[in-house]
């Protein structure tokens, strides 16, 4: 009789945590600490044995950032130090707009605008990419620009870093997931879609992947993957979270609720995401890592 008693109380107590993991601003989880891991995690089972060694040798200089409440102790660290660091704004305030290259899904895109001086994601991957490349730089430079070059990687590749219906990327569209509220729709595809997409994804998504998967998945340069989140986002994104793209005689509501369906439906294009920008950072790092020059960069 006990038993059956409490049994129901501790699905409800794991539900409550649920909920209220969710619920936490979406600014501690940002592609939350767990996606951007994930991506790094992929990227390691997938490098040269060289590249993991020369990775390990830039991570030993880590005490070297000056970043002691943001350490760097492998790639998984490395990936999530550029958000760690944004909570420092009077020192790194400057990197925010390197995180996004947002574009209206309702005009043709362009991977050249919105990127004034450089400060945009597509640009910071090329430029750091260069930097992690260069055997002239301190250590503690490449490292920093490792880190950078993955974690801009994995933003990228991220829907609503690329495309937005002028509602910053869908930060302003209150947004319900299932039946937790109080997101918006930016959060929901940045860390809970994440999330669940990950853990439930079979095969997992951190192993080794063949030739053949990486044929399909990997590939091109920074403007081309921002290309492609920026079509998914007007293709998937906005009609999965309101039924419907945006027009100009009905513009979209402010606010909307993702049913079980349309997460359901959600979590195969974030997988594919998040595998992607695995398989394509360790494109990126085994070649910043080869002996001699960096061939050109994609653009």
């Amino acid at each position: 009789m006990g038993d059956r008693t409490i049994r129901p109380r501790a699905r409800l107590i794991a539900a409550l945590a649920v909920l209220l993991a969710l619920l936490q601003p979406s600014g501690a989880l940002a592609w939350g600490f767990f996606g951007h891991e994930t991506t790094a995690r992929i990227a390691l089972a997938n490098v040269r044995p060289e590249t993991r060694a020369a990775i390990a040798r830039l991570v030993a200089h880590d005490r070297e950032l000056g970043t002691p409440h943001c350490r760097i102790h492998d790639l998984p660290t490395a990936a999530t130090w550029p958000d760690c660091i944004r909570r420092e704004a009077w020192r790194w305030g400057y990197t925010a707009a390197w995180h996004f290259q947002t574009a209206p899904i309702t005009e043709p895109f362009d991977a050249g605008k919105r990127c004034g001086g450089g400060n945009c994601v597509s640009a910071q991957i090329s430029r750091n990419l260069r930097v992690l490349a260069d055997e002239t730089m301190p250590a503690n430079v490449r490292l920093e620009a490792l880190a950078f070059t993955v974690h801009f990687t994995g933003d990228i590749h991220m829907p609503l870093h690329s495309g937005d219906n002028d509602d910053r990327g869908g930060n302003a569209v209150d947004t319900t997931y299932g039946i937790v509220p109080g997101l918006n729709l930016h959060s929901v595809w940045d860390s809970a879609l994440a999330e669940r997409a990950i853990t439930s994804a079979r095969p997992p998504l951190i192993r080794r992947y063949t030739d053949a998967e990486r044929a399909v998945l990997a590939g091109g340069g920074p403007a081309d993957w921002g290309r492609e989140s920026w079509r998914i986002a007007g293709s998937f994104v906005y009609p999965n979270a309101f039924g419907r793209g945006p027009s100009p005689d009905a513009p979209l509501p402010a606010e909307t609720t993702l049913t079980q369906e349309a997460i359901a439906a959600a979590i195969p294009v974030a997988e594919r995401r998040i595998a992607q920008a695995g398989l394509r950072i360790a494109d990126l790092l085994d070649r910043a890592f080869a002996p001699g020059p960096l061939p050109d960069p994609a653009p």
